[in-house]
């Protein structure tokens, strides 16, 4: 198991000063929201991808992958009926993830919830048909260069669409991919009837990625959220990818939560036999 953080938390910070820092805590990885790098991440070339791929290997990390892919620029959004913009929606993806491969990442983790919302005075179905045929062009040129589009369920606070797991399943099967996966969040999971440590151990097997956060936003340790049977539950299912670290509240020092989010994930697994 490695362990990653996303890199928005820390702000303005240049990106070599963030992978210093990572590295300097022990993290094996780090995760990118693309927004960060540019105001409209589609304006990235290949070239700036395989530059923020050696500034994180000269720090002695890996790439993990994207997420917060429709966060900038606004309107790209996943379900809506306006077709000019789903085909820029599927333009954009489809740039982001040859970016993604070229930066060494692995994964693209798609939260953004407020861009596949169903819009007001839309069918829910016709809104689920709609957000396949995006995904399944993403996932078409996701699989030949070997990333995941990982779909988020996020909670009803956040969004109404891919609400819960056993939905976010339903859509992935309609897609019908290899590339299309699942993705674990532990804010997100709090919300399900079902307890954590037992949706991780039902869904943990084929999961593509995990964000580990606490209930209250924050990092892990900076809250209530129990990560010993969570830790478990990761070593049942033989969870072997990445655990990164993703936080919604910044009002912590991105210092701080960097360092005591991993020391306890650390410290945590190690109590549940997931680490040495």
């Amino acid at each position: 198991m490695k362990f990653a953080i996303c890199n928005e938390q820390y702000g303005g910070w240049p990106f070599p000063r963030v992978c210093e820092h990572v590295a300097s805590c022990g993290y094996d990885g780090v995760e990118l929201a693309p927004f960060v790098f540019h105001e409209d991440p589609g304006q990235l070339s290949l070239k700036d991808a395989r530059q923020i791929r050696a500034v994180a290997g000269a720090a002695g990390l890996e790439v993990v992958g994207f997420h917060w892919l429709l966060a900038s620029p606004k309107g790209l959004h996943l379900t809506t009926a306006d077709d000019t913009i789903r085909a820029r929606t599927v333009t954009f993806l489809q740039h982001l993830v040859r970016l993604c491969a070229e930066a060494g990442g692995r994964v693209m983790v798609f939260g953004s919830p407020k861009q596949r919302d169903v819009e007001p005075g839309t069918g829910y179905d016709d809104a689920f048909q709609r957000g396949v045929q995006v995904c399944r062009a993403v996932c078409e040129v996701a699989g030949n260069l070997g990333v995941t589009l990982a779909m988020e369920p996020l909670g009803p606070a956040e969004t109404n669409f891919l609400v819960y797991i056993d939905e976010t399943l339903r859509f992935i099967e309609a897609v019908d991919h290899p590339a299309c996966a699942l993705h674990l969040d532990v804010k997100a999971m709090v919300q399900e009837a079902i307890s954590v440590p037992d949706l991780i151990r039902a869904h943990g097997p084929t999961a593509a990625h995990f964000h580990a956060n606490d209930a209250n936003l924050r990092g892990p340790g900076f809250g209530e959220t129990d990560f010993v049977p969570i830790g478990e539950a990761l070593r049942d299912a033989a969870y072997d990818g990445y655990v990164s670290i993703e936080v919604f509240d910044n009002t912590v020092d991105p210092v701080e939560t960097a360092t005591r989010g991993l020391k306890h994930l650390k410290d945590t697994f190690r109590a549940a036999g997931v680490i040495e």
